[in-house]
């Protein structure tokens, strides 16, 4: 038997590790809590930013400016990338609202902003898919977008025809949302 005894290990030893799974279980839950589409954008009520964006070649619709968002009607400006899978999983729900009577009576417009995105594939998404855009706007390095202030694509806005951002919707459209959410808010902005 020897004389030698073990050195006695401090309980401050596990200290780090249990810092780290407290902030590892603040981060998890934080990153989980709330709804994506409820994140404020610092542009409601604001105009809309500068911008000048040409036309998707060869789909016949003209490009768009914030001149046209300031025409007098409320516009929706979808923000979207044939490469985005929730684009086209909110596309139908773009279609539907195109075709909502009510809307085109109230001269409300719809304006797509082609984020980020080969030209080609943009025109290929919306032939294929059908094109609920009066006008469509190329912006291949993003810049006007993140004027807008977009997280990513899809995102939505609803522009009074000041040209000021009444409503942003980040993330797909369901049926759902634009039901409850989108166009109760371009209704709004349309005075109704």
């Amino acid at each position: 038997m020897s004389d030698v005894s073990e050195p006695r290990r401090s309980p401050l030893r596990f200290l780090p590790l249990v810092v780290f799974a407290l902030l590892a279980g603040v981060f998890l839950i934080r990153l989980f809590a709330g709804d994506a589409s409820r994140i404020p954008s610092a542009l409601i009520g604001k105009p809309a930013p500068q911008f000048d964006l040409p036309a998707l070649p060869g789909l016949g619709a003209k490009g768009f400016s914030t001149a046209d968002l300031r025409q007098g009607h409320v516009s929706v400006v979808n923000i979207f990338a044939s490469w985005c899978a929730p684009c086209r999983q909110e596309h139908p729900v773009l279609m539907s609202i195109a075709r909502d009577d009510a809307l085109k009576g109230q001269g409300v417009e719809i304006y797509g902003l082609s984020y980020k995105d080969d030209a080609a594939n943009a025109l290929n998404f919306l032939q294929e898919e059908g094109n609920p855009f009066q006008r469509v706007g190329v912006d291949p390095a993003g810049r006007t977008a993140i004027d807008f202030g977009v997280y990513g694509v899809p995102e939505t806005f609803v522009v009074k025809g000041d040209g000021t951002i009444a409503y942003k919707f980040i993330g797909p459209l369901t049926p759902s949302a634009a039901a409850t959410q989108l166009l109760p808010e371009i209704r709004k902005a349309t005075g109704q």
